[in-house]
């Protein structure tokens, strides 16, 4: 017997869903932050800032201070980028849920419950942008850490993909981040296909390489 079963969203899910959905994004600024410290160009910055400092003061403290203080804006930089992220979504869709994704064809929410608890959640929308094709976009997935392993991000990720095919769709589609790794990792064990690699469009993301991942799924149309 399964551990957990996946139904639609209730309003009594509605504060652990975005609680389950901002800690899932944000928990990411570490790996963010650690890939940023790996950029050739964030370094060149550091080895400026000591140089100037240097320059100026001439005091070796204060050179190492000053780098270090670049180092504390970097991962304040990343934070931000996750933490605005989560406040607009949580402001958007995610504000009144039972409106935006059941009173609109083509949109739906589900959620992963486990011995009473949530335990895993996922979204279905029409994408901004569909070329031309149906197209579903899946979004909002997030399993808490002591639910992973379970299988659960794999059944909510298949329900989407059903959903989408129930619907005689082409694709489904997504974006990730880099940083989340393990989300990309099980969209491709999943078939997904990464299509495109891009910067997240703001200089600042450009700068410490925020770096977004668009995957694709392919279905079998029935003519």
């Amino acid at each position: 017997m399964s551990e957990y079963q996946i139904r639609l969203y209730k309003d009594s899910d509605y504060e652990s869903v975005r609680e389950i959905f901002a800690h899932g994004i944000t928990e990411h600024t570490a790996k963010a932050f650690r890939f940023s410290l790996r950029l050739p160009r964030i370094w060149a910055i550091f080895v400026v800032t000591f140089l100037l400092f240097s320059h100026i003061t001439g005091s070796l403290l204060v050179s190492i201070l000053a780098v270090i203080i670049d180092i504390g804006f970097l991962f304040l930089l990343n934070k931000y980028i996750f933490v605005s992220y989560v406040q607009h979504s949580l402001d958007d869709d995610m504000l009144d849920i039972q409106k935006y994704y059941f009173q609109r064809d083509g949109y739906c929410f589900w959620v992963a419950e486990s011995s009473g608890e949530i335990a895993g959640i996922v979204a279905a929308v029409p994408p901004d942008h569909p070329g031309g094709e149906r197209q579903v976009e899946l979004k909002r997935m997030s399993v808490p850490r002591k639910y992973r392993g379970k299988g659960i991000a794999k059944a909510l990720c298949r329900m989407v993909i059903d959903f989408a095919r129930e619907r005689g769709c082409e694709a489904v589609i997504l974006e990730t981040s880099y940083p989340q790794v393990d989300a990309w990792r099980l969209y491709e064990k999943m078939g997904f296909k990464k299509m495109r690699t891009f910067f997240a469009p703001s200089l600042m993301a450009k700068l410490i390489g925020f770096t977004l991942l668009l995957y694709r799924y392919d279905l079998p149309v029935h003519r």
